[in-house]
């Protein structure tokens, strides 16, 4: 039987919430139900303010343009990322500076990012990796040292946190992801977090194409018009209607994959002892959300069999991201031909993310366990 790799978790409550949605007659964004949820994120982020956006990489732009962002200037960020934190950083008119990560937890690297601040560094953008948290005390000093903005990228940590602290809401602002892979989803959608009111002031005229209609909708202003440069970067009130649903749910969504992540990783404990699979690190002061289970084979080779023998047996495991660095665009456009990144490229080339959502059936992860030590075990006899 098919075990696939990810399936939203939705409910009779959740399709209850788009169809009152839906008769109401208001289907734009920043109505009642936007203004609703951003209350509420803002309350568990424990922030003063929080705005949703059609999906991460467009609250990553707003935090950009907020933070004042330009040409010329330079953001750092792990070459192991999503692609759209790149493309937000270029919309801007600003150079993605790649960097290395940790071995351990391939997060970034703060010792690599700060070998790599220049003159024009503006920004560092640390991503949340699997929803462990990066070495934020690190970072915070690595920005304080160096006059730099901290950003953070919390697109598959919602619920996860950092001594206690949400992650999105250390640095001086994060953003969240409710795409339909992500711990709570709404088929797309993101979220900017900030207790900097001058910053959410920036970022909320950046939403709304760069007017005061924000204000205007909350009557503190006759009419709207154009203030600054921005964009159409608001959620509509019927995805957010969903998303409404699906945090009242975090904690048993949370916990249920907390529960699966930890079947894994007991079940393939093994598997690592015997040095076929690194299994995920997580330092102790992180509290992580259970958002993916990724092991890292011994080699490129024995991925590339995982990967295919899985896939032949119903399983879909996957890898993940792919150097930016080395990616045609960067190599072309913003001349990283020479650079080398060499955890970087180890992680994505051994990478493997195994199937993981809050509805998977246990017996379907012991079937996972159970079919990935088959396969490092066939490996080993046939070398």
């Amino acid at each position: 039987m098919r075990i696939p790799f990810h399936r939203p978790s939705i409910g009779a409550a959740e399709i209850e919430a788009v169809v009152r949605a839906l008769e109401s007659g208001r289907l734009g964004g920043n109505g009642e139900v936007c203004r609703r949820v951003q209350a509420r994120l803002a309350e568990i982020a424990g922030v003063e303010h929080a705005l949703l956006t059609p999906n991460a990489t467009q609250a990553t732009e707003l935090a950009l343009l907020a933070m004042g962002v330009s040409s010329g200037e330079e953001v750092l960020l792990p070459s192991f990322a999503y692609v759209g934190q790149a493309n937000a950083i270029l919309a801007c008119g600003a150079r993605p500076v790649f960097c290395e990560i940790d071995r351990a937890t391939l997060n970034l690297d703060p010792a690599d990012a700060e070998r790599r601040v220049t003159a024009r560094t503006r920004v560092v953008l640390p991503v949340h990796y699997a929803g462990v948290a990066c070495d934020l005390d690190a970072l915070g000093a690595l920005a304080e040292r160096h006059g730099l903005r901290l950003l953070e990228d919390a697109a598959q940590a919602c619920g996860s946190r950092w001594r206690g602290r949400h992650l999105g809401a250390v640095g001086d602002a994060g953003f969240l992801s409710f795409h339909e892979t992500k711990n709570l989803a709404c088929g797309e959608g993101g979220a900017l977090l900030t207790s900097d009111d001058a910053l959410f002031r920036a970022a909320e005229i950046a939403q709304e194409k760069g007017t005061d209609r924000n204000a205007f909708l909350r009557g503190r202003v006759e009419r709207y018009t154009w203030h600054a440069r921005g964009g159409g970067h608001v959620l509509s009130d019927v995805l957010a209607a969903l998303l409404e649903v699906q945090l009242a749910r975090l904690a048993e969504l949370t916990s249920r994959r907390l529960e699966l992540w930890n079947l894994y990783h007991d079940g393939l404990a093994e598997l690592d002892a015997d040095g076929f699979i690194r299994r995920p690190d997580v330092p102790e002061q992180c509290e992580h959300n259970g958002h993916l289970y990724a092991v890292r084979a011994r080699s490129p080779r024995l991925r590339d069999r995982l990967l295919d023998g899985l896939r032949r047996r119903g399983i879909e495991a996957t890898f993940h991201f792919q150097p930016l660095h080395a990616s045609p665009f960067a190599r072309e456009h913003l001349g990283t031909g020479d650079l080398r990144l060499p955890v970087t490229e180890e992680a994505a080339a051994t990478l493997v993310r195994l199937p993981l959502f809050a509805d998977l059936p246990r017996e379907d992860v012991h079937r996972v366990i159970d079919e990935v030590s088959a396969l490092c075990r066939s490996a080993a006899a046939n070398v």
